[in-house]
């Protein structure tokens, strides 16, 4: 029974982790994707 508890934490941990790395890269292309958008917007709107 101890042993089956320690995969699952084990298990419950990598996934966290892993979940946890993949919402701040999704964070951070967001962010990234944003800051070009409202350049490009604000370079638009200084041309006219």
């Amino acid at each position: 029974m101890d042993e089956k508890i320690r995969i699952i934490l084990i298990i419950i941990v990598s996934v966290s982790i892993f979940g946890l790395l993949v919402f701040v890269f999704v964070k951070n292309y967001i962010k990234r994707k944003l800051e070009y958008y409202l350049k490009e917007k604000n370079k638009y709107k200084n041309k006219n």
